[in-house]
């Protein structure tokens, strides 16, 4: 050891000594701050860490000594000038206040006492008051007891220095207040077996000492998280045989393969945390033994209980990281996801029937980048990388490493039963989800699976043995899955070989054509009672709106087959009206009129009789309906688009066909209404207010407003025929109309208008 360097401790710097002697510390005025009592999330895991380190030295039950490295400065007339070690020292100085006056050791006159700032005036003083005052045994919080102190400044509470010292006066009290103080100090003053030490270097001549601290510094920023989770993840793993080879690999070849997703910042610390991060987050889930934190954690701490020696498992889960990247290496990484997926934008052809398109928000088809770019972000509470693309990453992984065949059959499913689960896709049930995943990859057990949509896996198993029997049908039910509006859920189609193709065909047309689709809902509503309902109250049926296609979605997804049968039949009638040579739009227009011609031989107007005849009362682009019957009828609730409830405006189908019959006239208010749908809706007349409102039985007439309406309203009631209760009944045949109610119903308010109300 040269005479410019030494190993020694904190109170072996003040020791006689060949060089010269040092009796006090300054911190020089070119140092930064004191930072490691500052809060945040990075520099708390730091503190805790070297607390913690210090603890296992002087006071655990087999002492640990540790050395800090190397303390660098030049020492000026008896005072050493730390360049490197600043943040060391002062913590070492405050565990020294603390220990020896739980000891009974504090003496301001010590050499070790003489430990200052030069780089604010507050700071110097803050220290020497310090040494002066004895901290209590009966202390709770030593930084309140401190700022309680009559010596203690006001202002200091601006001095960013002096509250780390007081923040960390409170980590070390949470760390040490339970120890024996006494035998805590001698070890840490013990001359002989030093608990904590350092080497010393203090070469003489210099030079400047602040060119020097700006050459030692000119390299660099802090250390990035990714650097921090490095050393930390090494130290955590150092124990296993995988040690050396994730320092070679994450510094090599890890490194290597992300280089290709790097953005902007020529780093890939970014791409490494978030893929690692992946990774760890599945191994917890997989992990029965890993208790996943409900609040957000650092990743060193998660890696610590997945990796760490107290995991039994932490084999199995290093296995499966070092497969995950080195599954990689080698690889046409975009080349492996364009093999197996397509975006929604792209052409599909026969050529190509295998590629399954992806429906998730973010648009890119390689899994791997997104996970490296946005993994771990949130938009709000949502994942910006979702579990959905997360399960299907996991799935091409298990592809890869296992080398497993079938697989695009079996991303397939996998990708529809993605789709199909949007409720089951929860962190708490990601372990299941994992499970089910394995099984469908390794083994397409898709029989054995229960925590995806059930109704969804029942469709596969059927759509799977279908296409055993008929697997010339397999570009055109893939392409039919693979249709935005449907997403892998076919359960409103019947599997009918002989129609399905024409049908598939059809259904592509028809969908392609939002122009049409206004007429698509009348012609639908011909073919049969198609609407879902998921209560007695709400029923959902298909939209004139390209804006709000998603009821489309709605309408023929998410239910299992045996609710969909009214709608898959109505659907397959339609479908099988549709030829290849008729222009769309007439050829739906003709099925109602055919329909509607029947309706009117019969005598038979119900509620899709009125719908289907008057395209008003389709106009709500949600495609959603409520009754207060539970049943469709006569007095209806048709909402708006972008809405799915009664807490906003929404119209009364009756009502606005016959606003619209009377070509919207202005003394006859616009018919929206709110509220409950068993609140009555009536169409007023905007002089008088007297209203008329549909019921089941035909019309019910409210009085006006005004009293100066009342003779003119009561003769007008006698002459339209209303009953006592007020109502004006329309001839029926078990409760179905047989005249057309909106045609008399626009005849009842023209007759309240002429009238002069």
């Amino acid at each position: 050891m040269s005479a410019q360097s030494r190993s020694t401790t904190f109170t072996g710097l003040f020791l006689p000594n060949e060089t010269e002697e040092i009796q006090a510390i300054e911190i020089p005025m070119i140092q930064r701050d004191y930072a490691q009592g500052r809060e945040s999330a990075a520099v708390d895991e730091i503190r805790k860490k070297f607390i913690d380190v210090l603890h296992s030295a002087v006071a655990g039950e087999k002492p640990a000594p540790v050395d800090l490295d190397f303390v660098y400065g030049e020492v000026k007339s008896g005072v050493l000038e730390p360049l490197d070690g600043q943040q060391r020292l002062t913590t070492l100085f405050l565990l020294h206040w603390y220990l020896a006056s739980r000891a009974g050791e504090l003496r301001s006159t010590e050499a070790w006492a003489k430990f200052s700032y030069a780089t604010r005036p507050s700071a110097r003083l803050f220290c020497e008051r310090l040494v002066m005052t004895t901290l209590p045994d009966t202390v709770e919080q030593p930084s309140a007891w401190v700022i309680d102190q009559p010596w203690y400044l006001f202002v200091w509470r601006h001095d960013p220095t002096i509250q780390s010292m007081l923040v960390m006066l409170d980590a070390i009290h949470l760390k040490f207040r339970t120890v024996d103080s006494k035998m805590a100090w001698d070890r840490l003053v013990d001359p002989i077996e030093p608990a904590v030490s350092f080497l010393l270097l203090a070469p003489p001549n210099m030079g400047s000492t602040a060119d020097l601290y700006i050459k030692m510094n000119s390299r660099g920023k802090p250390l990035t998280d990714f650097e921090n989770f490095k050393a930390h993840f090494e130290e955590t793993i150092e124990s296993t045989d995988r040690a050396k080879e994730f320092a070679l690999k994450v510094d090599g070849t890890w490194s290597d393969l992300l280089w290709g997703f790097v953005v902007d910042d020529d780093l890939v610390d970014d791409e490494f945390m978030r893929y690692i991060g992946y990774i760890t987050e599945l191994c917890e889930w997989l992990d029965p033994g890993v208790e996943v934190s409900e609040r957000p954690e650092r990743l060193s701490h998660r890696t610590e209980r997945v990796f760490g020696a107290v995991n039994p498992k932490r084999a199995e889960s290093l296995d499966f990281l070092f497969k995950a990247f080195d599954v990689w290496g080698g690889r046409d990484v975009a080349g492996v996801f364009s093999g197996l997926f397509r975006g929604t934008t792209e052409r599909q052809d026969g050529a190509e029937a295998d590629r399954v398109t992806l429906f998730f928000r973010d648009q890119r088809i390689n899994l791997f980048d997104a996970c490296c770019r946005t993994f771990g972000d949130t938009s709000g509470r949502t994942r910006v990388f979702t579990f959905g693309q997360g399960l299907l990453l996991f799935a091409v992984l298990h592809h890869l490493i296992n080398d497993t065949d079938a697989i695009p059959a079996r991303i397939r499913s996998l990708r529809n039963l993605i789709e199909a689960s949007p409720n089951e896709l929860r962190v708490d049930r990601m372990p299941r989800l994992l499970r089910d995943v394995e099984r469908v990859v390794l083994g397409d057990a898709l029989g054995e699976i229960d925590s995806f949509n059930k109704a969804q896996v029942e469709d596969e198993l059927l759509k799977r043995d279908f296409l055993a029997v008929h697997p010339e049908l397999t570009e055109a039910l893939h392409r039919l899955e693979d249709h935005h509006l449907l997403r892998g859920s076919i359960g409103a189609f019947l599997l009918d070989p002989e129609k399905f193709n024409a049908r598939s065909d059809a259904f592509h047309r028809l969908a392609s054509e939002p122009e049409s689709w206004f007429e698509a809902t009348g012609a639908l509503l011909a073919a049969g009672e198609y609407q879902r309902t998921t209560n007695n109250r709400k029923f959902q049926f298909g939209t004139g709106s390209k804006r709000f296609e998603n009821a489309w979605r709605e309408l023929l997804t998410g239910a299992d087959r045996e609710a969909l049968s009214s709608t898959r039949s109505a659907l397959a009638r339609l479908l099988d009206s549709i030829d290849d040579g008729d222009d769309l739009k007439p050829a739906l227009v003709a099925v109602q009129s055919e329909w509607l011609a029947q309706r009117e031989s019969e005598l038979d107007f119900d509620w899709r009789y009125y719908m289907v005849k008057y395209s008003a009362m389709r106009e709500g682009g949600s495609g959603i309906y409520y009754s207060e019957s539970g049943a469709l009828g006569y007095s209806l609730c048709m909402l708006r688009g972008g809405t799915s409830t009664l807490n906003s405006r929404y119209r009364d189908p009756y009502l606005l066909a016959i606003w619209r019959n009377l070509g919207n006239p202005l003394n006859v208010e616009d018919p929206w209404f709110t509220g409950h749908e068993t609140i009555p809706r009536r169409l007023r007349l905007t002089r008088s207010g007297v209203g008329i409102r549909s019921v089941p039985t035909g019309f019910e007439l409210s009085g006006p407003a005004l009293n100066d309406f009342a003779e003119l309203y009561y003769s007008i009631r006698r002459e339209l025929g209303v009953s006592q209760g007020g109502i004006i009944e329309i001839k029926q045949m078990d409760g179905i109309d047989t005249v057309d109610r909106i045609a008399i119903g626009t005849e009842i308010v023209r007759q309240l208008l002429d009238a002069g109300l």
